[in-house]
């Protein structure tokens, strides 16, 4: 039977980064959407950065209702893992767009002096707060 993990500890979890993020949007048809993305967290907020009008955008400014699952281990002895559930929003304003990048930078361990200066015209980031945890340990 697996364990709840506090939200301390759930929170510890995601920033361990224990693999990809299974991003779930709600398609046009009203089945889920499912894809893999890369994603940091700050503070109690996440980001994904991805471009601009693929069909996971298109589908969160339709319905910002999501689900995100992050999970580990190869077995039930070691299976590991979260969904987080809420709602997102794509964030596209230059300024906004620029300062997450440089966070994004800062959470890779990029110095300093290489910080983005300007972001991508295609790029844009999902944000991902107040969501609400689930999580289960089998450890």
């Amino acid at each position: 039977m697996p364990k709840s993990m506090s939200e301390k500890e759930a929170i510890a979890y995601i920033d361990t980064k224990p693999g990809w993020a299974m991003l779930s949007t709600i398609g046009p048809d009203g089945y889920p959407h499912t894809v893999p993305v890369g994603y940091f967290r700050v503070n109690n907020k996440i980001y994904m950065g991805c471009r601009d009008n693929t069909q996971k955008i298109v589908n969160i400014e339709r319905n910002p209702k999501v689900s995100v699952s992050l999970e580990s281990g190869s077995t039930m002895n070691d299976l590991k893992g979260v969904l987080l559930r809420g709602k997102a929003h794509v964030i596209r304003d230059d300024k906004n767009r620029l300062a997450i990048s440089i966070q994004a930078a800062q959470s890779r361990g990029v110095k300093k002096v290489d910080f983005p200066k300007t972001v991508s015209p295609n790029l844009v980031y999902i944000e991902f707060r107040n969501f609400k945890i689930t999580s289960w340990n089998y450890r």
